[in-house]
């Protein structure tokens, strides 16, 4: 089964760009972040058309997550259990964001997730994005307690550069987000809740700015990940990014994340 993570910048902006990719890299399950409309504006017919099914979560012009297969969708969740909320105002109710959508594609648990950025570190947002991957973090705990067999998988952009060798240069980002310790620890404890990384390693980006033409330097970072549950890291074989997809016309500032599991 190929599964793939994008954040794709806009659906209805790319939704030919990623027909194409579909068809072009034969791809099985689809995990897209950053879909950036509201469910009934989201483009389904391009994906039906091909043979695919679609699951979207989305609320406003802002973030927006679906997955697209092939392979059959159900057990459909818009958001994994204890998942906080955010408004600015800690006073006002904190209401879920479109952020996380959940189903059972294939016989594997797939999870799009699209991690809170963080903004600046002394921003309501920042903790926000802490206390969101806490809770995530127990939702795995939970799950592996209760069936250590689960073939699961989250991916998506976690908006964390694990190493200082995930990002073009650690200096230009001291104190920024994504880099930050707090973040780097909360990423490292989903890993020991008993995910692995099945994605390629340190170096090897995900992401590059539209600003400072940062692609054209290669002046990257890593932020987008599969973590899979032991019973499908096991699986895992051959895995890639897809930079090329990157330096495309009009492409996202992301490119696809791609791993062949022997499901």
């Amino acid at each position: 089964m190929r599964i793939v993570n994008w954040n794709v910048n806009s659906a209805r902006t790319r939704v030919d760009r990623m027909v194409d990719f579909l068809l072009r890299h034969d791809v099985d399950v689809l995990a897209v972040q950053e879909t950036k409309c509201k469910d009934e504006q989201f483009p389904f017919e391009r994906f039906t058309e091909i043979g695919y099914e679609v699951a979207h979560f989305g609320l406003s012009q802002w973030n927006g997550v679906a997955i697209i297969s092939r392979v059959g969708i159900t057990d459909v969740q818009t958001h994994f259990p204890a998942q906080p909320g955010f408004h600015k105002d800690p006073t006002k109710e904190q209401d879920i964001e479109a952020r996380a959508i959940g189903a059972r594609c294939g016989g594997v648990q797939v999870w799009s997730l699209y991690v809170p950025n963080g903004r600046e570190i002394a921003d309501p947002h920042y903790d926000y994005k802490l206390r969101w991957l806490f809770a995530l973090r127990n939702y795995v705990v939970d799950t592996l307690a209760e069936n250590s067999a689960e073939k699961l998988v989250l991916l998506g952009d976690f908006n964390i550069a694990p190493t200082d060798l995930d990002v073009w240069d650690v200096a230009a980002f001291e104190g920024k987000t994504h880099v930050t310790e707090p973040e780097r620890a909360a990423f490292e404890a989903l890993l020991e809740a008993g995910l692995k990384a099945t994605t390629p390693g340190p170096g090897t980006y995900t992401y590059w700015d539209y600003k400072g033409a940062r692609f054209l330097k290669g002046e990257g970072m890593r932020i987008d990940f599969q973590l899979a549950s032991p019973a499908l890291a096991a699986l895992a074989g051959h895995t890639f990014v897809d930079a090329e997809e990157r330096a495309g016309e009009q492409a996202s500032d992301h490119a696809p994340v791609i791993v062949d599991y022997s499901v």
